[in-house]
C-alpha cells in the first residue's frame, strides 16, 4: 500500500471556476439509454519500416447516431466524428499526407508535438484547401505522451473543433514501455476525450446559436463521441488518457466512493513521480493519464465518474484477474536544463473577457511577430492573468512547438501534478505562472489562451524561434487571404461571413 499523500481538492481558485461565469451552462445527466463507450480505432499506417512511419490523415464530413432519432452531421479525421487514434514511435521519421475532404479550408495542428513551425506545426499559416492535400514530415523526438490533433484555421478554430475535428495522438518510447502501466489499447488503456454539446432540432449542433465569446458550452457531456457512456471493466487496473477537448469547459473529475486514482502523466509525458488524487480538474486542452484500481469492487458493481456532481461515465465491473502491481515512487527523469545566463524574461499578459480579450494589450495579427527566442536558449516566460477573481476566469495558456516546465505560481511551488513536461497550463485570475521554456526547432509559433473562442477572438500572439547564424524568412498567411477563401467556399461575400471571431 502506497504511503504517498492523496490530494483531495482541485487546486485551482474556486471563485474562478467556470461555474461562476454569467454564461455558464451546467451539465445535465442524459435521459437517453446508456451506450458502450466508443473506443477510437487506431489509425493504421500506410507503411512502416524500421526507421519510418507513413500515414494519410483525412479531414472529412460524416453523420453519427449520437441521440435517438436523426443522425448528427459531424466532421472527423478518417472517420465521421473526432478521429482514429494516431500512434507515433519515438526516433522514427514520420511522413503524413494531409487531405481535406471538407467543404472549406482547414489546418492540421499537432498539439504538443515538437516540430518546426509554422507549416509542420499546422497553425493558421498552413491551410489545406478543399479537395487538396499536402505532405509533412518530421522526426518524432520526444518522450511517450498523449498529444492531440485538432483544426486551427484562424479565426474558425472553435467552430471546426466544435464540429468534431479533434483526435488523440499517442507517442510511444522504450522508457514508457518498461514501466508497470496498463497498455493494452481498448482494454485497459483507453483515450477519454471530454467534450460537451447542445443538441438542437433534429439532433443537430448549431454553433452560431450556441455562440458565446467566452467559450461555447453545451449541457450534454460527450465522451469519445458517446452520449451517456459506460465501459466494461475486465482488468483490475485501468489507464485512462484524459483529454479536455472542449471549447470552454473545465472538467472537475471524481469517482463515486471518492475512489483514489493515480496520475502518471501530464501533457508532455510521464511524471517524475506518480501523484494520488480523489479529485482532478483539467482546463481546456490539458491531458492527464491516470491509473484507476478497481480491486475493491466485485462483478456487478458500478463505479461512476462525475464532473462536479453530474455523472458522465459509468464503469461496469466484471470478473478480472487479481493484480498486485505497484508503481515505483520514481517513474522517469524529466529534463530540467539551466536557464541561459543573461537571457530575457518574456512577459505574457492575458487580459479581458468576452470580445475584449487580448494578449499583451493587443489582438492577434497573423503577420506580426510578438516575441523571439534563440534556438538552444533556455528562458523564463512569465504568464499573467489580469482578470480579477470575482469576475474573472482561469485562462489555459498554450504554447506551440515546445513542452515546458512549470516553475512557480505567484512565486510558490506549482501544483503537485505540474512537475512534468507540459504545453498548457491554467492561470488563475491575478496570478503569474513562471515557465522554463526551450525549443528544439526553428519556426514561427503561436501562443494563446486555449478557451478556443478566446484565441479566435484575439487572445493569441506569435513568436519566432531563431538562429542568428542562419536567419530565415517566413511567408506568413494573412487574414484577408483566409477570409476571401472562406467566403468563396461558403458562397457568400466576405462582409457576410458568419465567423464570430473574425471581428477581433
Amino acid at each position: 500500500m502506497s504511503d504517498r499523500k492523496v490530494y483531495t481538492d482541485y487546486f485551482f481558485d474556486e471563485p474562478a471556476y467556470n461555474t461562476h461565469d454569467g454564461g455558464f451552462v451546467p451539465l445535465e445527466e442524459p435521459t437517453t439509454p446508456q451506450q458502450p463507450l466508443k473506443i477510437p480505432e487506431l489509425l493504421q499506417p500506410d507503411k512502416e519500416t524500421e526507421s519510418d512511419m507513413y500515414y494519410t490523415v483525412i479531414a472529412q464530413t460524416g453523420e453519427v447516431q449520437l441521440m435517438p432519432g436523426k443522425k448528427t452531421k459531424t466532421w472527423g479525421y478518417n472517420t465521421d466524428l473526432l478521429g482514429k487514434t494516431i500512434l507515433f514511435k519515438k526516433g522514427k521519421m514520420i511522413h503524413i499526407t494531409l487531405k481535406n475532404e471538407l467543404p472549406e479550408l482547414t489546418t492540421f495542428h499537432w498539439h504538443g508535438l515538437n516540430v518546426p513551425g509554422p507549416i509542420t506545426d499546422g497553425g493558421c499559416h498552413a491551410p489545406v484547401y478543399p479537395g487538396k492535400s499536402t505532405q509533412i514530415e518530421f522526426k518524432c523526438d520526444q518522450p511517450a505522451a498523449t498529444l492531440w490533433l485538432h483544426a486551427h484555421p484562424c479565426p474558425s478554430t472553435a467552430q471546426h473543433v466544435w464540429k468534431g475535428l479533434a483526435t488523440a495522438v499517442v507517442v510511444k518510447d522504450d522508457v514508457e514501455s518498461k514501466l508497470p502501466f496498463p497498455r493494452n489499447y481498448g482494454v485497459d488503456d483507453i483515450p477519454v476525450i471530454l467534450q460537451d454539446r447542445r443538441f438542437h432540432e433534429d439532433n443537430q449542433w448549431d454553433y452560431t446559436a450556441d455562440y458565446d465569446p467566452d467559450g461555447v458550452q453545451g449541457p450534454t457531456a460527450m465522451i469519445n463521441g458517446t452520449i451517456n457512456p459506460y465501459f466494461d471493466v475486465t482488468t483490475q487496473r485501468l489507464r485512462l488518457r484524459f483529454l479536455d477537448g472542449a471549447n470552454r469547459r473545465e472538467w472537475r473529475l471524481h469517482f463515486s466512493d471518492n475512489l483514489k486514482f493515480t496520475q502518471i502523466a501530464s501533457d508532455g509525458g510521464i511524471l517524475p513521480e506518480p501523484v494520488d488524487f480523489t479529485h482532478l480538474m483539467l482546463t481546456c486542452a490539458e491531458r492527464a493519464e491516470v491509473i484507476v484500481d478497481f480491486g475493491q469492487y466485485k462483478p456487478g458493481d458500478e463505479v461512476t465518474l462525475f464532473c462536479d456532481d453530474v455523472p458522465i461515465m459509468r464503469f461496469r465491473i466484471h470478473e478480472f484477474a487479481h493484480d498486485n502491481t505497484t508503481l515505483p515512487d520514481h517513474l522517469v527523469d524529466i529534463p530540467d536544463p539551466d536557464v541561459t545566463p543573461g537571457a530575457p524574461v518574456h512577459k505574457v499578459v492575458m487580459s479581458g473577457m468576452d470580445e475584449e480579450v487580448m494578449m499583451n494589450g493587443k489582438k492577434f495579427d497573423m503577420q506580426r511577430i510578438d516575441d523571439k527566442q534563440k534556438l538552444g536558449n533556455v528562458e523564463y516566460w512569465d504568464i499573467s492573468n489580469t482578470n480579477d477573481m470575482s469576475n474573472g476566469m482561469v485562462h489555459p495558456y498554450h504554447m506551440h512547438g515546445t513542452q515546458f516546465r512549470v516553475v512557480s505560481r505567484n512565486g510558490h511551488a506549482p501544483y503537485p501534478n505540474e512537475n512534468g513536461l507540459k504545453d498548457t497550463v491554467g492561470v488563475n485570475p491575478g496570478e503569474t505562472v513562471r515557465l522554463k521554456v526551450w525549443f528544439n526547432h526553428l519556426g514561427v509559433f503561436m501562443n494563446h489562451c486555449h478557451i478556443i473562442e478566446h484565441e479566435d477572438g484575439g487572445m493569441m500572439a506569435q513568436f519566432e524561434v531563431y538562429d542568428p547564424d542562419h536567419p530565415k524568412k517566413y511567408q506568413l498567411m494573412d487574414m484577408d487571404t483566409l477570409m476571401n477563401a472562406f467566403a468563396k467556399e461558403r458562397g457568400v461575400k466576405v462582409e457576410d461571413l458568419n465567423i464570430p471571431g473574425m471581428d477581433m
